[in-house]
């Protein structure tokens, strides 16, 4: 399905994990030697277009990755999350913590929900809030394309929602996997630009 109109009120733009610890240059991701030019340049992108469905009476959704905090607050690590990300400790994406946060050019969110895998479907309420909402169409944006964007794309897909995801609102450690995640995006949900989002919703 191509999308060629919204209903603001029933519009969401669904960030992804762009939170302080993975793009500051005092969060965990730089502290590890992990910062990014094209994952830092996304905030200053997305924020027209937040504002602009804000102004129009849409949602602003961020989704939080969140490293749960175990005994003497030491964090719950998947293995391949430790084995990829090492340098990631005691503290780090913990929840109510400022690198948990969304980051201020993108503020406020309208929703925030926390996610602890790639989908911000998977064992979250995020489905939940969204009906409540009355949210039925998703812009979705934000960190890794491949990872946390294409997962919840395909699982807001799943779930009925009218899915688009924002080319140049995305990201990933390097620019052909970023490409080649949007091209795999394109049977589930319609790719657009910043810039034609923001145009979708000032023409509402």
């Amino acid at each position: 399905m191509t999308v060629t109109s919204i209903v603001p009120a029933r519009t969401g733009l669904l960030i992804v994990d762009l939170q302080n610890d993975f793009l500051h240059p005092d969060g965990a991701y730089a502290r590890g030697g992990q910062a990014n030019a094209d994952i830092a340049a996304l905030p200053s992108r997305l924020a027209p277009l937040a504002d602009a469905l804000r102004k129009a009476g849409g949602w602003v959704i961020s989704t939080q990755f969140s490293l749960v905090p175990g005994k003497g607050g030491e964090p719950f690590l998947s293995p391949h999350l430790k084995q990829m990300r090492p340098f990631l400790r005691k503290g780090d994406f913990a929840p109510g913590s400022w690198g948990h946060q969304l980051v201020d050019v993108l503020k406020p969110a309208d929703l925030t929900v926390e996610k602890v895998a790639y989908s911000a479907f998977y064992m979250t309420r995020m489905e939940w809030v969204l009906r409540k909402a009355g949210v039925d169409t998703l812009m979705v944006c934000g960190i890794v394309t491949n990872g946390g964007v294409a997962s919840t794309v395909r699982d807001a897909h799943v779930r009925d929602f009218v899915t688009c995801v924002v080319s140049d609102g995305c990201a990933a450690f390097s620019r052909e996997t970023h490409e080649r995640a949007i091209g795999d995006l394109a049977t589930v949900a319609t790719a657009m630009s910043c810039a034609e989002a923001e145009a979708l919703v000032r023409s509402a």
